[in-house]
């Protein structure tokens, strides 16, 4: 249960924080913001999962390997999905994907720092 937790408020957190970060770029249409959450419950679940499994079974350097692959992987796929449907044009989609994820992921980092 506690494993749920933790998924959930990391979930929770990336879509906050990433809809933010889009805002900061001016993504104002309801549609893409909604875009933006819904392709984060998509990839966000297995990018937490899979490097959690790693560090458990493997070690904390298979976490950082499987985080770094999922992390470029999430990029790609979410930059593919802002590309098809995505009606902000102002930016590379995949500039986006990779700006939104850095900033989660940083600020995701900030709050582990400040909670654990």
């Amino acid at each position: 249960m506690y494993l749920v937790r933790i998924m959930f408020f990391n979930l929770i957190s990336t879509i906050i924080i990433e809809i933010l970060i889009a805002l900061i770029f001016k993504v104002r249409k309801w549609k893409d913001i909604l875009n933006i959450a819904l392709v984060n419950i998509l990839t966000n679940p297995l990018v937490n999962a899979v490097p959690f499994y790693m560090n458990m079974n493997y070690g904390i350097i298979y976490r950082h390997i499987s985080l770094f692959l999922l992390e470029v992987l999430a990029i790609i796929v979410e930059g593919f999905v802002y590309k098809k449907y995505l009606n902000y044009k102002k930016i590379n989609p995949y500039l986006l994907a990779l700006i939104l994820n850095f900033g989660s992921y940083f600020m995701g980092e900030l709050i582990n720092m400040i909670i654990y």
